[in-house]
Protein backbone atom coordinates (compact mmCIF):
# COMPACT_ATOMS: atom_id res chain seq x y z
CA UNK A 1 0.00 0.00 0.00
CA UNK A 2 2.97 2.40 0.59
CA UNK A 3 4.50 1.54 -2.98
CA UNK A 4 1.15 2.27 -4.17
CA UNK A 5 0.45 5.34 -1.93
CA UNK A 6 3.90 7.06 -3.45
CA UNK A 7 3.16 6.29 -7.07
CA UNK A 8 -0.38 7.52 -6.41
CA UNK A 9 0.77 10.67 -5.66
CA UNK A 10 2.22 11.97 -8.67
CA UNK A 11 -0.50 10.77 -10.84
CA UNK A 12 -2.95 12.38 -8.55
CA UNK A 13 -1.05 16.20 -8.88
CA UNK A 14 -0.86 15.95 -12.45
CA UNK A 15 -5.08 15.37 -12.44
CA UNK A 16 -5.28 17.88 -9.61
CA UNK A 17 -2.98 20.44 -12.30
CA UNK A 18 -4.52 19.42 -15.54
CA UNK A 19 -7.84 20.00 -13.64
CA UNK A 20 -6.97 23.52 -12.32
CA UNK A 21 -5.69 24.42 -16.02
CA UNK A 22 -9.35 23.38 -17.47
CA UNK A 23 -10.87 25.38 -14.94
CA UNK A 24 -8.88 28.23 -15.83
CA UNK A 25 -9.42 28.00 -19.37
CA UNK A 26 -13.62 27.68 -18.64
CA UNK A 27 -13.48 31.02 -16.28
CA UNK A 28 -11.57 32.68 -19.04
CA UNK A 29 -11.90 35.79 -19.61
CA UNK A 30 -13.33 37.46 -16.42
CA UNK A 31 -12.58 40.98 -17.15
CA UNK A 32 -11.56 42.98 -20.20
CA UNK A 33 -8.62 42.12 -22.37
CA UNK A 34 -5.88 44.40 -24.02
CA UNK A 35 -4.40 43.65 -27.55
CA UNK A 36 -1.27 45.78 -28.40
CA UNK A 37 -0.95 46.02 -31.86
CA UNK A 38 0.53 48.79 -34.76
CA UNK A 39 -0.61 52.51 -35.73
CA UNK A 40 -3.58 53.19 -36.59
CA UNK A 41 -5.20 52.89 -40.29
CA UNK A 42 -3.23 50.05 -41.51
CA UNK A 43 -4.04 46.51 -42.21
CA UNK A 44 -3.03 45.32 -39.17
CA UNK A 45 -4.75 47.86 -37.02
CA UNK A 46 -8.15 46.61 -38.97
CA UNK A 47 -7.91 42.95 -38.21
CA UNK A 48 -6.77 43.18 -34.92
CA UNK A 49 -10.15 45.28 -34.33
CA UNK A 50 -12.36 43.19 -36.63
CA UNK A 51 -10.67 40.24 -34.16
CA UNK A 52 -11.41 42.25 -31.12
CA UNK A 53 -15.28 43.29 -31.69
CA UNK A 54 -16.12 39.85 -32.10
CA UNK A 55 -14.12 38.10 -28.72
CA UNK A 56 -16.10 41.20 -27.21
CA UNK A 57 -19.63 39.90 -28.16
CA UNK A 58 -18.48 36.01 -28.35
CA UNK A 59 -17.20 36.74 -24.39
CA UNK A 60 -19.31 39.53 -22.97
CA UNK A 61 -16.07 41.10 -22.38
CA UNK A 62 -14.49 44.34 -23.53
CA UNK A 63 -11.42 43.94 -26.04
CA UNK A 64 -9.56 46.84 -25.89
CA UNK A 65 -7.40 47.61 -29.05
CA UNK A 66 -3.99 49.60 -28.28
CA UNK A 67 -2.08 51.26 -30.48
CA UNK A 68 1.73 51.28 -30.30
CA UNK A 69 3.70 52.81 -33.42
CA UNK A 70 7.34 52.16 -34.75
CA UNK A 71 9.13 49.21 -35.77
CA UNK A 72 7.42 46.55 -32.94
CA UNK A 73 10.44 47.49 -30.74
CA UNK A 74 8.07 49.27 -27.98
CA UNK A 75 4.65 46.73 -28.62
CA UNK A 76 6.86 43.55 -28.33
CA UNK A 77 8.67 45.04 -24.82
CA UNK A 78 5.21 45.52 -23.37
CA UNK A 79 4.19 41.97 -24.02
CA UNK A 80 7.27 40.54 -22.89
CA UNK A 81 6.74 42.43 -19.32
CA UNK A 82 2.68 41.60 -19.53
CA UNK A 83 1.62 39.17 -16.64
CA UNK A 84 1.21 35.62 -18.80
CA UNK A 85 -2.54 35.66 -17.81
CA UNK A 86 -3.82 35.89 -21.08
CA UNK A 87 -5.35 39.43 -20.18
CA UNK A 88 -2.32 41.48 -22.64
CA UNK A 89 -1.90 39.93 -25.91
CA UNK A 90 -0.18 41.21 -29.52
CA UNK A 91 -1.57 41.52 -32.85
CA UNK A 92 1.04 42.35 -35.23
CA UNK A 93 2.84 42.12 -38.75
CA UNK A 94 5.76 38.89 -38.86
CA UNK A 95 8.34 41.43 -39.06
CA UNK A 96 7.84 41.48 -35.03
CA UNK A 97 10.12 38.36 -34.56
CA UNK A 98 13.25 39.79 -36.79
CA UNK A 99 13.49 43.12 -34.78
CA UNK A 100 16.34 41.67 -32.37
CA UNK A 101 18.40 41.04 -35.46
CA UNK A 102 18.25 44.80 -36.77
CA UNK A 103 18.96 45.75 -33.07
CA UNK A 104 22.58 45.64 -31.37
CA UNK A 105 20.32 45.49 -28.66
CA UNK A 106 16.51 44.03 -28.32
CA UNK A 107 13.94 44.26 -24.94
CA UNK A 108 12.44 41.14 -26.19
CA UNK A 109 13.51 37.56 -27.50
CA UNK A 110 10.36 36.43 -29.23
CA UNK A 111 10.99 32.50 -28.73
CA UNK A 112 11.65 32.98 -24.94
CA UNK A 113 8.85 35.53 -24.06
CA UNK A 114 6.23 35.13 -26.95
CA UNK A 115 3.46 32.05 -26.60
CA UNK A 116 2.22 31.40 -30.53
CA UNK A 117 -2.03 31.32 -30.79
CA UNK A 118 -2.26 31.78 -34.29
CA UNK A 119 -0.79 32.74 -37.85
CA UNK A 120 -4.14 34.90 -38.26
CA UNK A 121 -3.47 36.10 -41.99
CA UNK A 122 -1.41 37.06 -44.62
CA UNK A 123 -1.33 39.17 -47.90
CA UNK A 124 0.24 38.48 -50.92
CA UNK A 125 2.62 40.74 -51.99
CA UNK A 126 4.10 41.14 -56.20
CA UNK A 127 6.51 42.77 -57.69
CA UNK A 128 5.91 46.27 -59.55
CA UNK A 129 7.95 47.77 -62.09
CA UNK A 130 7.64 51.49 -63.85
CA UNK A 131 6.53 51.26 -67.77
CA UNK A 132 9.57 52.36 -68.43
CA UNK A 133 11.77 50.06 -67.14
CA UNK A 134 12.13 47.68 -69.93
CA UNK A 135 11.33 44.19 -68.29
CA UNK A 136 8.58 42.12 -68.84
CA UNK A 137 9.39 39.27 -66.46
CA UNK A 138 11.26 38.47 -63.05
CA UNK A 139 13.72 37.00 -65.37
CA UNK A 140 13.83 40.02 -67.61
CA UNK A 141 14.70 41.81 -64.32
CA UNK A 142 17.42 39.90 -62.62
CA UNK A 143 19.23 40.19 -66.30
CA UNK A 144 18.83 43.71 -66.32
CA UNK A 145 19.97 44.08 -62.59
CA UNK A 146 22.67 42.01 -63.30
CA UNK A 147 24.03 44.23 -66.59
CA UNK A 148 23.15 47.36 -64.46
CA UNK A 149 24.53 46.94 -60.99
CA UNK A 150 23.39 49.44 -58.66
CA UNK A 151 21.44 51.31 -61.61
CA UNK A 152 17.68 49.69 -60.37
CA UNK A 153 16.46 51.74 -57.26
CA UNK A 154 14.01 49.91 -54.84
CA UNK A 155 11.03 51.67 -53.01
CA UNK A 156 10.25 50.32 -49.77
CA UNK A 157 8.26 51.41 -46.75
CA UNK A 158 10.53 52.27 -44.39
CA UNK A 159 13.46 49.92 -42.78
CA UNK A 160 12.88 46.01 -41.97
CA UNK A 161 9.72 46.34 -43.14
CA UNK A 162 8.02 43.65 -45.42
CA UNK A 163 8.29 45.44 -48.67
CA UNK A 164 12.49 46.12 -47.56
CA UNK A 165 12.63 42.68 -46.62
CA UNK A 166 10.80 41.09 -49.32
CA UNK A 167 13.43 43.43 -51.75
CA UNK A 168 16.16 42.31 -49.88
CA UNK A 169 15.36 38.50 -50.32
CA UNK A 170 14.93 39.01 -53.58
CA UNK A 171 18.47 40.39 -54.45
CA UNK A 172 19.61 37.64 -51.86
CA UNK A 173 18.35 34.98 -53.54
CA UNK A 174 19.19 36.18 -57.05
CA UNK A 175 22.82 37.82 -56.74
CA UNK A 176 21.03 41.25 -57.69
CA UNK A 177 22.18 44.88 -56.35
CA UNK A 178 19.47 46.68 -56.68
CA UNK A 179 19.37 49.85 -54.22
CA UNK A 180 16.75 50.13 -51.57
CA UNK A 181 15.03 53.85 -51.08
CA UNK A 182 12.98 54.47 -48.28
CA UNK A 183 10.16 56.39 -48.17
CA UNK A 184 7.48 57.02 -45.14
CA UNK A 185 4.70 54.37 -45.84
CA UNK A 186 2.77 52.89 -48.84
CA UNK A 187 1.50 56.42 -50.33
CA UNK A 188 4.83 58.15 -50.37
CA UNK A 189 6.49 54.81 -52.01
CA UNK A 190 3.44 54.63 -54.46
CA UNK A 191 4.10 58.09 -55.69
CA UNK A 192 7.55 57.55 -56.02
CA UNK A 193 7.35 54.50 -58.84
CA UNK A 194 4.13 55.97 -60.26
CA UNK A 195 6.64 58.96 -60.98
CA UNK A 196 9.11 57.79 -62.16
CA UNK A 197 11.68 58.62 -59.38
CA UNK A 198 12.13 54.76 -58.93
CA UNK A 199 11.67 52.18 -61.02
CA UNK A 200 10.67 48.66 -58.66
CA UNK A 201 8.86 48.44 -55.71
CA UNK A 202 7.73 45.23 -53.42
CA UNK A 203 4.21 45.83 -51.91
CA UNK A 204 0.87 44.36 -51.82
CA UNK A 205 -1.31 43.02 -54.90
CA UNK A 206 -3.90 45.57 -54.22
CA UNK A 207 -1.93 47.92 -53.56
CA UNK A 208 -0.65 48.00 -57.28
CA UNK A 209 -3.54 46.27 -58.94
CA UNK A 210 -5.32 49.95 -59.73
CA UNK A 211 -2.46 51.05 -61.16
CA UNK A 212 -1.22 48.17 -63.31
CA UNK A 213 -4.52 47.88 -64.99
CA UNK A 214 -4.32 51.55 -66.62
CA UNK A 215 -0.42 51.06 -67.28
CA UNK A 216 0.93 53.12 -64.63
CA UNK A 217 2.78 49.86 -63.22
CA UNK A 218 3.90 46.50 -64.79
CA UNK A 219 3.02 43.67 -62.71
CA UNK A 220 5.45 41.06 -62.72
CA UNK A 221 4.88 38.50 -60.49
CA UNK A 222 3.21 38.05 -56.79
CA UNK A 223 5.43 36.86 -54.25
CA UNK A 224 3.28 34.35 -52.45
CA UNK A 225 4.29 30.81 -52.36
CA UNK A 226 0.73 30.11 -54.56
CA UNK A 227 -0.73 32.04 -57.33
CA UNK A 228 -3.55 33.89 -56.22
CA UNK A 229 -7.07 34.88 -57.00
CA UNK A 230 -6.46 38.40 -55.96
CA UNK A 231 -3.97 38.41 -58.81
CA UNK A 232 -5.48 36.26 -61.59
CA UNK A 233 -3.06 34.62 -64.01
CA UNK A 234 0.01 36.38 -62.68
CA UNK A 235 3.13 33.78 -61.74
CA UNK A 236 4.81 33.76 -58.96
CA UNK A 237 8.42 34.77 -58.34
CA UNK A 238 9.40 30.96 -57.47
CA UNK A 239 7.84 30.10 -60.83
CA UNK A 240 9.66 32.65 -62.41
CA UNK A 241 12.87 31.64 -62.20
CA UNK A 242 13.70 32.05 -58.44
CA UNK A 243 12.92 28.66 -56.71
CA UNK A 244 12.06 29.01 -53.35
CA UNK A 245 11.30 32.30 -53.00
CA UNK A 246 8.72 33.36 -51.06
CA UNK A 247 6.87 36.63 -49.33
CA UNK A 248 3.64 37.49 -47.96
CA UNK A 249 2.70 40.12 -45.50
CA UNK A 250 1.42 37.75 -42.57
CA UNK A 251 -0.65 39.26 -39.09
CA UNK A 252 0.06 36.88 -36.16
CA UNK A 253 -1.36 36.51 -32.86
CA UNK A 254 0.91 35.92 -29.19
CA UNK A 255 0.28 35.87 -25.32
CA UNK A 256 2.81 36.02 -22.94
CA UNK A 257 5.62 33.39 -22.89
CA UNK A 258 4.14 31.07 -19.66
CA UNK A 259 0.41 31.84 -20.24
CA UNK A 260 -1.67 28.88 -19.26
CA UNK A 261 -2.18 26.34 -22.26
CA UNK A 262 -5.94 25.96 -21.29
CA UNK A 263 -5.78 29.93 -21.82
CA UNK A 264 -3.86 29.82 -25.37
CA UNK A 265 -6.23 27.08 -26.68
CA UNK A 266 -9.18 28.78 -26.01
CA UNK A 267 -7.92 31.75 -27.56
CA UNK A 268 -6.79 29.97 -30.74
CA UNK A 269 -9.94 28.32 -30.63
CA UNK A 270 -12.31 31.22 -30.14
CA UNK A 271 -9.52 33.45 -32.64
CA UNK A 272 -9.90 30.73 -35.36
CA UNK A 273 -13.57 30.47 -35.47
CA UNK A 274 -13.63 34.00 -35.91
CA UNK A 275 -11.21 34.36 -38.42
CA UNK A 276 -13.01 31.61 -40.35
CA UNK A 277 -16.88 33.31 -40.65
CA UNK A 278 -17.84 33.91 -43.68
CA UNK A 279 -18.57 37.84 -43.26
CA UNK A 280 -15.48 38.45 -41.83
CA UNK A 281 -13.39 36.18 -44.40
CA UNK A 282 -15.35 38.22 -47.22
CA UNK A 283 -14.26 41.31 -45.53
CA UNK A 284 -10.60 40.78 -45.25
CA UNK A 285 -10.38 39.72 -48.70
CA UNK A 286 -12.37 42.67 -50.14
CA UNK A 287 -9.41 44.41 -48.40
CA UNK A 288 -7.19 42.01 -50.27
CA UNK A 289 -6.20 39.89 -46.87
CA UNK A 290 -6.73 36.02 -46.98
CA UNK A 291 -7.21 33.69 -43.46
CA UNK A 292 -4.69 31.47 -42.52
CA UNK A 293 -5.90 30.51 -39.15
CA UNK A 294 -3.36 28.25 -38.21
CA UNK A 295 -2.12 26.50 -35.04
CA UNK A 296 -0.05 27.56 -32.67
CA UNK A 297 2.42 25.14 -33.64
CA UNK A 298 1.94 26.08 -37.23
CA UNK A 299 3.10 29.68 -35.99
CA UNK A 300 5.89 28.33 -33.80
CA UNK A 301 7.04 26.62 -36.73
CA UNK A 302 6.47 29.16 -39.46
CA UNK A 303 8.16 31.75 -36.98
CA UNK A 304 11.47 29.33 -36.32
CA UNK A 305 12.28 29.44 -40.26
CA UNK A 306 11.17 32.51 -40.97
CA UNK A 307 14.16 33.90 -38.42
CA UNK A 308 16.53 31.63 -40.03
CA UNK A 309 16.13 32.26 -43.46
CA UNK A 310 15.87 36.30 -43.08
CA UNK A 311 17.68 36.29 -39.95
CA UNK A 312 20.86 35.63 -42.22
CA UNK A 313 19.76 38.25 -45.46
CA UNK A 314 19.56 40.92 -42.50
CA UNK A 315 22.96 40.37 -41.24
CA UNK A 316 24.26 40.37 -44.78
CA UNK A 317 22.45 42.87 -45.99
CA UNK A 318 23.70 45.04 -42.89
CA UNK A 319 20.05 46.38 -42.09
CA UNK A 320 19.80 48.24 -38.89
CA UNK A 321 16.31 49.73 -36.92
CA UNK A 322 18.25 51.78 -34.03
Amino acid sequence: MLIASRFARPFLTAVMLTAAGMALGQDYPSRPIRIITASPGGAVDLVARLIATKLSASWGQQVIVENRGGSGVIAGDALAKAPADGYTLLFYGAGIWLVPFMRDTSPFDPVRDFAPITLATSSPGAIAVHPSLPVKSVKDLIALAKAKPGQINNASIGTGTSSHLAAELFKFMTGTNIVNVAYRGNAEALSAIISGEVQLMFTTVTAILPYSKVGRMRLLAVTSAEPTSLAPGVPTVAASGVPGFESSSTLVFFAPAKTPAAILSRLNQETVRILNQADVKDQLLRAGIQVVASTPEQLAATMKADMGQMGKVIRDAKIRDQ
